[in-house]
């Protein structure tokens, strides 16, 4: 490999989960990574010496403010964004966007059009298809089932100037495809139409930089990225200015806080700190003691090149193996396509949950089903097979854990 991450492995204490006595390998970092340590001695930290709540006038409180300034700060950076004050907290993506779809609908009326993917997670997509109700036409573009991309054609056939919302997501978190933003925001921008971008599942794997996409809105969620459960938002001043959001009488009516409802996760937020200084960590391999000083964010685009050295040669690995068993089929691009290193896979004759559980019983952590991509699994026609299975890489998997994986898979499709 490229870039050697093995030293980081000893930084999450959950690779030392055992069952069956099979140690654990987590191929399950598509729904969620492993805490490393300094993100967990984060949260412990503010739960044990700072919890406190909000903008009172003594030592706990004001430093729950100041840490709440360092996380947007933090996410700023990780994102992109050229202020703090664009980047807004919540429970989850899902709530957040709920927030975002009601707020936004607030200027819209009946008859105006929201367009979403077949590619979706449905947390970028039942949030606007719940706006049907009040007469707003939403349209969804449909999947190439060949090789599980868009079909940009037809967006650039339905994209008109009654579209007042294009919504995204930046990568698939079933299948790993990787979406053409650059194309779509293009053609939203070019009818006026508002665009959120959902960066759940890429946020893992791939550098973001929202003022190069021109995107208007962005979410993601920490858990995914080494940190803990929270969601981030992502706002343009302008847009995020001009939103008109469902808030308590006392709450600001600027932004962020206009979208922040309710007290927030302060321990989660500490920790989120720390995600993102891990990842700043991984940079640090890929540019060495040059003699130069780099600020957080040339660090963390460095730690995101060096996650990719490190798991597309696994991935490879990975994706040749499942291809080399027969009855295995995987769906999706190549392994060295526009993707991320997730690959979702079938088991001729067998049904997801079993091969599933089948994989956890011998220590291999891997998930089934749909994952909330419900409407991709139905294009598929896998519903009555119980979806896929969904294997994902993270910096503390290995080789060795990859052959477990494949020769587990082997041994159930041989049966």
């Amino acid at each position: 490999m490229a870039i050697d991450l093995s030293y980081y492995r000893k930084e999450f204490p959950a690779v030392e989960v055992a069952v069956n006595g099979y140690k654990a390998a987590y191929f399950d970092s598509a729904g969620g990574t492993q805490f490393p340590k300094q993100v967990i001695d984060a949260m412990v930290g503010y739960c044990e010496q700072g919890n406190a709540n909000i903008h009172g006038f003594y030592l706990t409180t004001i430093q729950t403010d100041e840490m709440l300034l360092k996380a947007r700060e933090a996410m700023a950076v990780l994102l992109g964004a050229k202020s703090r004050d664009e980047i807004a907290f919540g429970a989850n993506m899902t709530t957040l966007n709920f927030s975002l779809s009601r707020a936004l609908a607030r200027d819209m009326k009946p008859g105006d059009e929201i367009i979403i993917t077949d590619l979706d997670h449905e947390a970028n997509r039942s949030p606007w298809m719940e706006l049907e109700e009040q007469g707003i036409v939403v349209k969804s573009v449909p999947v190439r089932t060949e090789d599980c991309t868009l079909d940009y054609d037809w967006l650039r056939r339905e994209i008109n100037p009654r579209v007042r919302v294009v919504a995204v997501g930046y990568a698939s978190n079933a299948v790993g495809t990787v979406n053409d933003l650059e194309t779509v925001i293009k053609l939203a921008k070019s009818v006026g139409a508002t665009t959120v971008v959902d960066a759940v599942h890429y946020a893992a794997h791939g550098p973001i930089d929202v003022q190069s996409l021109g995107c208007d809105f962005l979410l993601c969620s920490a858990y995914k990225f080494f940190g803990p459960h929270i969601g981030v938002l992502y706002g343009k001043t302008e847009a995020f200015e001009c939103l008109k959001t469902y808030k308590v009488r006392p709450q600001s009516p600027n932004p962020p806080n206009k979208i922040e409802t309710g007290t927030l996760n302060h321990e989660g937020i500490a920790g989120s700190i720390e995600a993102v200084n891990f990842i700043a960590g991984l940079g640090d391999v890929v540019l060495g003691d040059d003699g130069q000083e780099h600020n957080l964010r040339d660090r963390v685009v460095a730690g995101y090149r060096a996650l990719e050295e490190y798991e597309r040669p696994l991935f490879r690995r990975l994706v040749d193996g499942l291809r080399g068993i027969d009855g295995v089929t995987l769906y999706g691009l190549p392994w060295n396509g526009s993707r991320t290193p997730t690959v979702a896979f079938t088991v001729d004759g067998v049904h997801a949950s079993d091969v599933a559980r089948h994989l956890g019983d011998v220590g291999v952590f891997v998930m089934c089903g749909d994952f909330y991509a419900t409407k991709l699994i139905e294009v598929l026609d896998l519903v009555e097979r119980g979806g896929v299975i969904r294997a994902g890489l993270a910096p503390y998997n290995t080789v060795e854990e990859v052959d477990r994986l494949l020769a587990a898979v082997e041994e159930i499709a041989s049966r």
